[in-house]
């Protein structure tokens, strides 16, 4: 005959909703986390995009220009040039802004980039404002970021990211309309993964 092993149960003898005192030394480190929406900056927006997936791929309209060059998801932007970008693990780009360039940048929903904007127009209601969030990651969208917000980005995961982006001038090396901040004026820990 096999020996046979008893299960030990724990019978918790209330049935009543826990609260901090009941979970001892760990009380005082509880913490919960932020599921507020990313409070956006004025002027910046997120233009959802369409995937069509079928058992033999995928397929994403990214910008669909109108015969002057607008932007049909955004007619006010006339693109002038598409740039593409890959960014390696580890690195941070950031921060600069433009006085007339609109960008309208793309991360393949397979990749991932933290973004982080600056709002630096004094006139602006969210001016000194920041935003903080990733783009890619399974997601189908464009974002607008208009002159005067200062952007950039970094890699925080172990494989290369692409990053696609239009804008509405061509770049000149004579004279660049991009002018630069320190890549850490939000602080070092901006550009870091948080705990969850």
């Amino acid at each position: 005959m096999p020996a046979t092993r008893q299960s030990e149960h724990v019978t918790l003898t209330s049935v009543l909703p826990l609260n901090g005192v009941d979970l001892g030394e760990y009380a005082g480190q509880l913490s919960t986390q932020d599921y507020a929406p990313v409070t956006t900056l004025a002027g910046v927006e997120f233009l959802e995009l369409r995937q069509s997936v079928d058992e033999g791929g995928d397929f994403m309209e990214l910008a669909r220009l109108g015969p002057n060059g607008e932007l049909l998801a955004k007619p006010e932007v006339h693109v002038s040039q598409v740039n593409f970008s890959r960014v390696l693990p580890g690195a941070i780009k950031a921060f600069h802004l433009h006085f007339n360039q609109e960008d309208v940048w793309f991360v393949p929903p397979e990749d991932r980039l933290l973004v982080g904007l600056l709002d630096t127009r004094r006139d602006s209601p969210t001016y000194r404002g920041h935003m903080r969030f990733v783009l890619g990651a399974g997601r189908c969208r464009l974002l607008y970021i208009p002159r005067g917000v200062a952007h950039g980005v970094a890699n925080l995961w172990p494989q290369p990211a692409a990053l696609m982006y239009l804008v509405n001038q061509h770049f000149s090396v004579d004279e660049p309309d991009e002018r630069r901040l320190p890549w850490d004026i939000q602080g070092v820990d901006f550009w870091t993964i948080r705990p969850g």
